[in-house]
């Protein structure tokens, strides 16, 4: 079979950034599903039922009656995370329901198992009471040893992520948030060093103002950034402190009113071109939609813009238009374009090095020793202005991120089972390469089937 050879003209592009769906559409009714539950203790013979079962289980359950930590030496329980969500704020498609946000979870379990050599299963709620997912969630958490919150809209998501993160005995996270932000911000460190330029003095455009983008900016302000050169933008325009739909609503939009009193020091206002003028990265998680942001408005930005046009599933600006536009740096939340801006670069190891030291909680510094990890693993490979990020078939940067994670729980004393950097790192690369080669071996044994056109 001749090489591929790659796509040059507008129209080639286009028809490549269509292609994920058209496959995912004949795929996805082929398996009926991405992920399901496979033995991982050995069946000998018939007998074997005795210890996994009864009579045999009453022994450990027991003793985890006796010391209730023992759940974690004698069940799945420290490996199992469950991805929890409603359907209401799903990709680039917003309130779609449960069912249908259910193939966005099923794939998220996937990439749990396959980058983090974690145990994840959907859980797909069907409410959108933020009580009662809270409820719901500290319902279920013994049976689980984390839990990822997904696709939930704003401003709940805050308040259930608050809520469970001080009520839940087990860590909770809000990858949409969370583990956008950490991705985002290794791709950042490493953008800027590419352009030359200094967080602490980058003038920064947040386009967007959901889950995802308050938690990118909270965190990239923890890292250095000064918040009074940076703007946030939402669907009504800049935020400032005249802003009076916001005053009015503060309690209910807490970040969004803060960061109208402490980000855009100048107190500009207007819309997303009036913003652009003079910046120097614009990182936009908003409209789906290529006409988001224009040429002509990245023409008017500082010299050699960084641009993260993250929308999915579809950019806020296609990669060669910013390109033509004099972007120095382009990257998406896409797999088929250079530079993925996407979190599963992050929350399969942030899990994994969370869970492996049993960590309570999932802190902003564990995010950014993770975020750390990721940029120095891409800058060690040998950063261009199409490559800012390792890639997700780059296994070995999960390990690493997963001892960074770990490292970090045990240096703030939330890890109930210290590991050193050394030890995690090992672990991990155990854990991961066995999901790895497994799923190798399932697809070359047939028990995972090729579709007859592939």
């Amino acid at each position: 079979m001749p090489p591929k050879t790659e796509p040059t003209t507008v129209e080639e592009l286009l028809a490549k950034a269509e292609q994920p769906s058209a496959d995912a559409m004949r795929l996805h009714p082929f398996y009926h599903g991405k992920v399901e539950t496979s033995l991982k203790a050995r069946v000998r013979d018939f007998n074997d039922f005795a210890i996994w079962y009864t009579p045999g289980v009453a022994a450990p359950c027991r003793a985890i009656q006796a010391n209730p930590e023992l759940v974690y030496e004698h069940t799945h329980k420290g490996n199992t995370v469950a991805v929890v969500s409603d359907g209401t704020r799903v990709l680039g498609l917003g309130d779609i329901g449960p069912k249908a946000g259910l193939p966005v979870m099923e794939g998220k379990a996937l990439l749990f198992k396959y980058l983090g050599g974690v145990d994840a299963w959907p859980i797909m709620l069907d409410t959108k009471d933020p009580d009662k997912i809270i409820e719901t969630v500290l319902l279920i958490q013994p049976g689980f040893g984390a839990v990822n919150l997904e696709d939930l809209s704003q401003p709940k998501c805050f308040r259930i992520l608050d809520t469970l993160r001080a009520k839940a005995e087990i860590p909770v996270f809000h990858d949409d948030a969370q583990g956008t932000a950490t991705v985002t911000l290794a791709a950042l460190i490493n953008s800027l060093k590419i352009v030359g330029k200094k967080i602490e003095a980058a003038k920064i455009v947040f386009l967007g103002s959901g889950a995802a983008n308050v938690t990118v900016a909270r965190l990239i302000f923890a890292s250095g950034a000064d918040p009074g050169n940076c703007i946030v933008v939402d669907s009504r325009g800049i935020l400032h402190k005249d802003r009076e739909d916001l005053e009015l609503r503060k309690s209910e939009y807490v970040d969004k009113w803060k960061f109208c009193q402490i980000t855009n020091k100048k107190q500009r206002k207007g819309d997303i071109a009036d913003a652009l003028k003079g910046s120097d990265v614009v990182i936009a998680l908003s409209t789906p939609d290529p006409d988001t942001i224009k040429a002509d408005w990245i023409k008017t930005m500082a010299k050699n813009p960084v641009i993260f046009a993250c929308a999915n599933p579809i950019p806020e600006i296609w990669p060669w238009v910013a390109k033509e536009a004099g972007a120095a740096v382009v990257a998406t939340g896409r797999s088929d374009f250079p530079n993925q801006v996407n979190n599963s670069l992050g929350f399969p190891a942030i899990f994994r090095g969370t869970l492996d030291v049993q960590a309570s909680t999932i802190t902003d510094t564990m995010c950014i020793a993770a975020a750390g990890a990721l940029a120095k693993m891409a800058e060690d490979k040998g950063l261009s202005q199409e490559y800012i990020l390792p890639t997700m078939d780059e296994w070995e940067v999960f390990p690493r991120v997963a001892a960074a994670v770990a490292s970090k729980a045990v240096e703030e004393g939330i890890a109930k089972k210290p590991l050193t950097y050394e030890e995690e790192l090992k672990n991990a690369e155990t854990i991961i390469r066995r999901s790895r080669n497994m799923t190798q071996r399932l697809m070359a044994e047939g028990f995972i089937p090729e579709a007859e056109d592939e």
